[in-house]
């Protein structure tokens, strides 16, 4: 068992951001500590595809050049010299793996554009989520402003918008995102919040979010929720006005141990189907796994808002729901929500009914020691005991509208080393899994790796076996059409 425990791998670095502290602040990273391991994802499930990044040197090019190669299969032909085009991207594909393997499509999607129709008024539009000035950084900081020839810019839910009549009535998109003859459509295969979405329709999301008005927007969080609002999405993208400018999609083919190549089709539901394949079949496995654990110690450690730091390609939100199955659509108590969505709560902090599962109870606790802001996660706190590291980080938390309670039910600690033999003493369990994002593993406790190795295989075979026929007929999606994406996988 030992043979497939490694040295830890190194953590996503800390960013500069308004949302953050200084990453000069961070002194120390949890995966530094004694007693830290690794274990590498294709080698708990060896049937995970093969990655192109993480790599060696010169994986970013290899990747470009896979890029670009699918893009040339594509029907471009309805764009004109003349016409103009809007790259529409989502603030959540920076965050994977670096950020750069999804600058690196946002840059081949433009030089493909540009190569295949003569068309040079090719524009970049990143959606944010409650980070409205958060796509600005990523412009700047992956050369996006430069490469796009200053034609790049972040939109937010509150610019000015556009009415889009639907099948349901009259939804809002934000006027920037659709100013242009044509769209193109920039994501990700990274399943991210499928305890909101569940998988469904997961490629056709962002048009119901991250390119929407505050209005439509809203539907997900303060009307009817995640699950119900998705149907607002394909209703705006199934309508005339974005249909007469839809060209194509173009996705970052990603697992949770890397990026496995690139996925480009005219038809987004196509895409969607494979999208759907990639976060049941290979995701599911790291979920269901993660469902294993019986006790830990979380570490936040990555330049994300709370809910969304990484392990194992999997985030804190969908950790916190790892005691039920989040893929089973009928494992779920109130059709609209989610486990941990505050609506399932009382203002006393109790769930509203018997049937409603806490949050995962294996975590024993939290030590955040990095994590952003702009994302309200008071929740978190009030439910699973926390440990905040360092004054500045408290008081940026105090500061922010949205965690104006989140250091109400924190502590804080000096450093990473007293808040780690904190929450060790206080715990009584030496299981610690870190959220900070190691690229094709997961950087853990030894005890909780050895666990890992452990249940790995048959998570698998429940998995394969009983799972994911479950899961995929659930979704419409046929076992024959598995098979098929299967081959081309």
């Amino acid at each position: 068992m030992d043979t497939k425990i490694h040295a830890p791998i190194m953590p996503i670095a800390a960013k500069p951001s308004q949302y953050g502290i200084d990453p000069s602040l961070v002194h120390k990273r949890v995966a530094e500590m004694p007693g830290m391991v690794s274990v590498r994802l294709q080698e708990l499930f060896p049937d995970l595809p093969d990655v192109i990044y993480p790599g060696p040197e010169g994986a970013l090019d290899k990747l470009y050049e896979a890029a670009k190669t699918e893009l040339r299969k594509i029907d471009m032909s309805m764009i004109k010299p003349n016409q103009s085009v809007n790259v529409l991207a989502s603030h959540h594909g920076f965050t994977l793996f670096g950020g750069q393997p999804y600058a690196i499509l946002l840059k081949a999607i433009r030089d493909i554009v540009i190569e295949k129709t003569g068309c040079k008024d090719v524009r970049l539009r990143v959606g944010p989520g409650m980070r409205f000035r958060e796509p600005e950084e990523y412009i700047k900081r992956y050369g996006l402003d430069t490469y796009y020839e200053g034609k790049a810019k972040g939109i937010a839910p509150v610019d000015e918008g556009v009415p889009i009549e639907t099948e349901i009535g009259t939804l809002y998109g934000v006027k920037a995102a659709y100013d242009a003859d044509w769209i193109i459509h920039a994501h990700h295969t990274d399943v991210r919040e499928v305890h909101f979405h569940r998988q469904v329709d997961k490629a056709v999301k962002p048009f119901g979010m991250s390119y929407a008005r505050l209005e439509t927007r809203s539907t997900y969080h303060q009307n009817l929720g995640p699950r119900a609002a998705n149907f607002t999405a394909r209703a705006i993208f199934d309508s005339k006005f974005v249909q007469s400018k839809f060209a194509f999609a173009a996705f970052l083919k990603v697992g949770p141990h890397g990026v496995i190549g690139v996925d480009a089709d005219n038809d987004l539901y196509a895409l969607n189907d494979r999208a759907t394949f990639i976060g049941c079949q290979i995701y599911g496995k790291i979920m269901t796994l993660f469902g294993e654990i019986d006790k830990c110690i979380a570490v936040l450690d990555f330049p994300c808002p709370v809910p969304y730091v990484f392990s194992g390609g999997v985030i804190y939100a969908n950790f916190a729901g790892a005691n039920a199955d989040l893929y089973d659509m009928d494992n779920t108590p109130l059709p609209p929500y989610t486990w941990y969505t505050e609506a399932f709560y009382a203002k006393n902090g109790k769930p509203l009914l018997s049937s409603i599962p806490p949050l995962n109870p294996a975590i024993k606790m939290c030590v955040h020691n990095y994590a952003w802001t702009g994302y309200p996660s008071a929740f978190f706190s009030e439910h699973i005991p926390t440990v905040v590291v360092g004054e500045e980080q408290a008081k940026l938390f105090d500061m922010e509208p949205m965690n104006l309670k989140y250091m109400n039910h924190a502590v804080i600690a000096k450093t990473t080393d007293t808040a780690m033999e904190f929450a060790y003493r206080v715990t009584g369990t030496d299981k610690v899994i870190i959220f900070d994002g190691a690229m094709g593993g997961i950087n853990c406790s030894k005890s909780l790796a050895r666990l890992l190795i452990d249940r790995a295989p048959a998570v698998s075979e429940r998995v394969e076996k009983k799972l994911l026929p479950k899961w995929f007929r659930q979704r419409g999606v046929s076992m024959s059409m598995v098979n098929n994406l299967k081959k081309k996988a």
